[in-house]
């Protein structure tokens, strides 16, 4: 007997293909089986959704295509995975089958039954070339065949906690969550986390915890941490990590790992929490503020928040952790809401004192009282000079990559523009050539105005070459402790490109090689630099004058997170006899983000912004959604917008007088690798109103897709929880 089985598959965006397809097979199959389905003239990867049911009599006409093949070499995807992905594509309005399809390896995604089982098969020993060799090799799989005596050894690097950590600690053993760890710049959250996952492995011999970092570059020192701690326990297969960095064999294995249950552990950046853990016990969201943690391609989900509700659908326990803590979980964690538990660690670790007494000073340096056009205040050259003398290292932070943003001719005002997007292409000095951050075209500089003819075009602002290279001229007659010159390095994403580049710059620095380090965001958090006791950060003012409503709390983060950097060994500080400092360059020394930062005062400063949004109806106390289009020209991506509104208004959608509909508008950076992108922003004081408003849309917007008046249109897309508008 044939069985119907429904099948996730991942169909072209847009299409009018449903969601789950149908197919025939010849023998039951249980739900989250992975299959090989013909769908067009291609076979694809799919995911069986549902359990099978016997084939009866089908309507004249319609016809059944059979399951390819059935991977069965891989046991069935769990009931709770299969409900978080059902749960992801609803509310991000996208189809189950791109969610359930994409979260498993891409190498996956190619395998026949016959290439899975080869991979899947134990490597065969390479034949010994004597019998010394020989002999080690059977020696070798006899002790590897013994059973590990796990309860009887002790993890290393166990550290007696802290008071704050200690009751921490017993707060989250003694609660169910969803807690909120507010824990100040190097005050030993990361201990918490190992301590947590120590205790539900140690309690459960089969549990599985899911470690979350935002960002690539703070993997390797994580997965250091844990594979230190937790290795010698439950082996060195216990710990694997899961990033888009990885090569796809290696993202295969570590998820592999997972599935099966034999790692325990999965550390890994936003793409880990669609990871199969049938044993999920715990989940830890480290700077859990960070805009990182929303997808920005594709389906785009928080991965936060999705840890938040899987966390609830399993039972598992989730940390969400972070110094600067996002204002939606700073609200939610309020003692009037009560939707997390807040726990808090004001004090660093070893520090004398507490709270902003153990954390740098942060001084502010007015720019309208220092020389024009001076990249480095005086001060802040002498601050920096003192500690090259001292062995101290210091870290310039500035968010913009290349030598200057833009080339300027003052003659006829031409600047380097990029003639693909709206946007101007980016100067780097060191190989002479125009960038375009957006689309990536690159030209090489030209040796005159292309519009006059005038050699003399200029670069305008400043980036993180030009700093490294103001500060070589600066410091190049001063001298370490050893009689060398000052070393000044620089971090970005130009300068870690290949492969194990990142990690080679980074031990340079913990190594003490390095003496200012100039750097993007990427190295202003989470990074354990021991010996850098100062961090300036010398144009972070642009960040207060964007149209983006969230702009104060993102700088206002980033510059925290970056103070963080300073003083965090407190045994270092007091043997050099220093002062870890802050300093900020800025024209504007009132402003409310630098009054707080001064203070290191993150409550008063999020009481202010959360009052702010109260007053105009922002997020947390609003629930928004963007539609965005994209087509040949700005008209027609604008068309597309107000036709959507105007079928919304037509067809009376559900809870359409409870959402409001802004009127279309372009884009920020409205042109991108030639293509026109304008948006639309919903907001409603209701979540769930909002979210049958976007389902009963969706049809009328795949219909209004196909319409010939809107055949200029490239692409169109729903954002929810948008972090930039």
């Amino acid at each position: 007997m044939s069985h119907i089985v429904n099948v996730a598959v991942q169909t072209p965006a847009h299409s009018t293909v449903g969601e789950l397809l149908s197919y025939r097979s010849d023998e039951p199959l249980l739900p989250g089986t992975l299959v090989r389905v013909p769908l067009g003239k291609r076979e694809l990867l799919g995911v069986v959704w549902d359990a099978p049911s016997a084939s009866g009599e089908l309507p004249d006409g319609v016809a059944l295509r059979s399951i390819a093949a059935v991977l069965g070499e891989i046991l069935p995807l769990s009931r709770n995975w299969r409900r978080l992905v059902g749960f992801a594509a609803h509310y991000y309005q996208r189809s189950v089958g791109e969610i359930a399809v994409t979260a498993l390896p891409p190498q996956l995604r190619d395998m026949t039954p016959e290439q899975l089982a080869r991979r899947l098969a134990p490597p065969k020993p390479a034949k010994p070339k004597s019998r010394k060799a020989a002999l080690k090799q059977e020696q070798a799989i006899a002790e590897a065949a013994e059973p590990v005596q796990a309860q009887a050894v002790v993890a290393p690097g166990l550290v007696a906690l802290s008071a704050e950590q200690a009751s921490v600690f017993e707060q989250i053993e003694q609660n169910p969550g969803p807690f909120l760890l507010y824990g100040s710049t190097g005050s030993g959250k990361t201990e918490v986390y190992l301590r947590a996952v120590q205790a539900v492995l140690d309690a459960n011999p089969e549990a599985q915890a899911l470690v979350m970092v935002p960002e690539i570059n703070l993997t390797p020192q994580l997965e250091e941490r844990f594979v230190g701690r937790f290795a010698p326990q439950y082996g060195k297969e216990s710990v694997v990590s899961m990033h888009s960095g990885m090569t796809n064999p290696q993202r295969l294995k570590s998820w592999l790992a997972a599935h099966r249950g034999q790692a325990r552990i999965v550390l890994g950046t936003r793409m880990a929490i669609f990871a199969s853990l049938p044993r999920l016990t715990l989940i830890v969201v480290d700077e859990e503020h960070d805009a990182s943690y929303k997808q920005q391609e594709g389906a785009r989900y928080s991965a936060r928040d999705l840890a938040i509700w899987r966390g609830r659908d399993t039972g598992a326990k989730v940390i969400l952790g972070s110094a600067t803590p996002s204002l939606e979980s700073w609200h939610a964690s309020a003692p009037e809401v009560g939707r997390y538990l807040r726990l808090n660690m004001p004090s660093r670790i070893g520090a004398a004192g507490s709270g902003a007494a153990s954390l740098p000073k942060v001084r502010l340096v007015d720019m309208t009282q220092q020389p024009r056009k001076a990249v480095f205040s005086p001060p802040l050259i002498e601050a920096i000079t003192e500690r090259v003398k001292r062995g101290e290292q210091s870290l310039i932070l500035l968010n913009r990559r290349g030598f200057a943003p833009v080339l300027f001719c003052a003659d006829c005002n031409w600047k380097s523009d990029c003639p693909h997007c709206s946007a101007h292409q980016v100067f780097h000095k060191g190989d002479r050539t125009l960038r375009c951050h957006h689309c990536g075209f690159t030209q090489r500089v030209p040796f005159s105005c292309p519009s006059c003819g005038n050699p003399d075009i200029l670069p305008l602002g400043k980036g993180t070459e030009q700093l490294q290279e103001e500060l070589e001229r600066l410091l190049r007659n001063v001298q370490r402790p050893d009689g060398d010159p000052a070393r000044v390095a620089r971090i970005d994403a130009d300068t870690t490109k290949a492969k194990g580049s990142l990690e080679e710059q980074l031990a340079q620095v913990h190594a003490g090689d390095v003496d200012v380090l100039v750097g993007t965001q990427m190295v202003a958090k989470g990074h354990d630099f021991r010996r850098i006791t100062l961090v300036a950060a010398v144009q972070p003012d642009s960040a207060l004058y964007s149209s983006d409503y969230r702009a104060p709390e993102r700088l206002f983060c980033l510059l925290m997170q970056a103070a963080g950097r300073a003083g965090r060994d407190a045994q270092y500080v007091k043997a050099q006899g220093s002062h870890p400092e802050m300093w900020i360059q800025t024209h504007d020394p009132q402003n409310a983000v630098y009054t707080a930062l001064r203070k290191h005062d993150y409550p008063a400063f999020a009481r202010q912004q959360l009052q702010e949004r109260l007053d105009a109806g922002m997020p947390p106390y609003a629930f928004q959604a963007i539609v965005r289009a994209d087509a040949r020209s700005q008209e027609a991506a604008q068309a597309f917008l107000s036709a959507a509104t105007q079928v919304a208004r037509d067809a009376n959608l559900p809870h359409l007088d409870e959402v409001f509909i802004y009127p279309p508008i372009p884009m920020a950076v409205q042109r991108v690798a030639n293509v026109e992108r304008a948006q639309m922003l919903l907001e409603t004081s209701n979540r769930s109103a909002l979210l049958r408003f976007l389902n009963a849309w969706q049809q009328y917007l795949h219909w209004l897709r196909g319409l010939p008046e809107h055949k200029a249109l490239v692409r169109w897309l729903v954002d929810v929880d948008p972090l930039s508008i």
